[in-house]
């Protein structure tokens, strides 16, 4: 009896950027084009956010497609931490749209991604084990990133319960982080394939979010009284100068073992460079640091050349990955 045949190829084609670990190029993106609007790059920004868009739009079509032909195929990518990437990208994007006054689609998009995240958590928790690359502190990037959407919606409407939610989400975060790091197999910052820059990435949106936190708080909006706001300005620093380490140390790894190969998973090298690069920048306006927006900027530049690498070198390798993807759902 022949073998009843799998999705065709030309679904297949459509499906090149179906992996969850995609989703870290739509984070990548996305969080560029917040770091640029951040140092005053509007247009630029703005072209930024184009592709972020489409292959948001490209990811969710076929998290759908998939949901409906292939749901035990779902199932297993939707255990594996870098699912989360959905729930970050979703904030990120939601975050950049706040920022461009358009608050109804970003509270849609919070909606969305205040759905997707407890479900995803959950299965993503289950599935944890011992000596884990990068991708288990998605489970903080991910909460981290609801955090600094709905702190951004906060200040943009003057709501303070979505910074208070946020507030919450902020330290659930940081217990993320913690139970992460006891998972975490330190050997992959010499072996990972590019997610081991998350764990500073983690740390990098923990600060952000505490940045927003901070900036949401207004005449019009008291959210936090003199020993609430210390707490936090203290708590933001920290993160913010661990991210740094970690991003040296990171560096300095790949200096010294050097992985040049194109690997899907290098898009969660560039959005934690991009966190880091737009964390600095949130401090330095929210704590009044100036030396930390030109900091923010120069690793904004190095994120975006680590983009345009990145981005290339998955160009250069789509027609591989497509003729893969054929053979691999060629009736047998």
């Amino acid at each position: 009896m022949p073998s009843t045949p799998r999705i065709p190829p030309l679904r297949a084609r459509w499906w090149v950027w179906r992996e969850p670990a995609t989703g870290a190029a739509v984070l990548a993106t996305g969080i560029l084009s917040v770091g640029l609007e951040q140092t005053g790059y509007e247009v630029l920004s703005r072209i930024a956010l184009v592709p972020a868009c489409a292959a948001w739009l490209a990811l969710a079509a076929g998290f759908a497609v998939q949901l409906l032909w292939e749901r035990r195929a779902w199932g297993r990518r939707a255990g594996t931490p870098a699912a989360l990437t959905a729930v970050a990208a979703t904030a990120v994007l939601g975050s950049r749209f706040s920022l461009l006054g358009w608050q109804t689609l970003a509270e849609a998009l919070l909606a969305l991604a205040a759905v997707l995240w407890p479900g995803l958590l959950v299965v993503v928790l289950r599935h944890w084990g011992r000596r884990m690359p990068g991708a288990v502190f998605l489970a903080c990037v991910a909460t981290q990133g609801l955090a600094v959407l709905a702190a951004t919606l906060a200040a943009a409407l003057s709501t303070a319960w979505l910074a208070h939610t946020a507030l919450v989400l902020f330290w659930l975060g940081l217990v993320f982080y913690g139970l992460a790091l006891a998972r975490f197999d330190p050997r992959q910052a010499v072996e990972g394939a590019g997610d081991q820059w998350v764990a500073g990435g983690a740390l990098a949106t923990s600060a952000l979010a505490g940045a927003q936190l901070l900036a949401a708080d207004s005449a019009r909006l008291v959210l936090w009284n003199d020993d609430d706001r210390g707490v936090l300005r203290a708590v933001t620093v920290a993160l913010l100068v661990l991210d740094l380490c970690c991003y040296a140390c990171l560096l300095t790894a790949e200096l010294r073992w050097p992985r040049l190969r194109y690997d899907v998973l290098r898009w969660s090298t560039v959005f934690p460079m991009g966190m880091s690069a737009a964390a600095a920048s949130a401090v330095s306006s929210a704590l009044g640091v100036p030396w930390l927006k030109g900091l923010g900027e120069v690793l904004l530049w190095v994120a975006v050349a680590v983009w345009l690498m990145v981005a290339v070198a998955a160009l250069r390798a789509v027609p591989r990955t497509v003729r893969a993807d054929v053979r691999s759902t060629a009736p047998r």
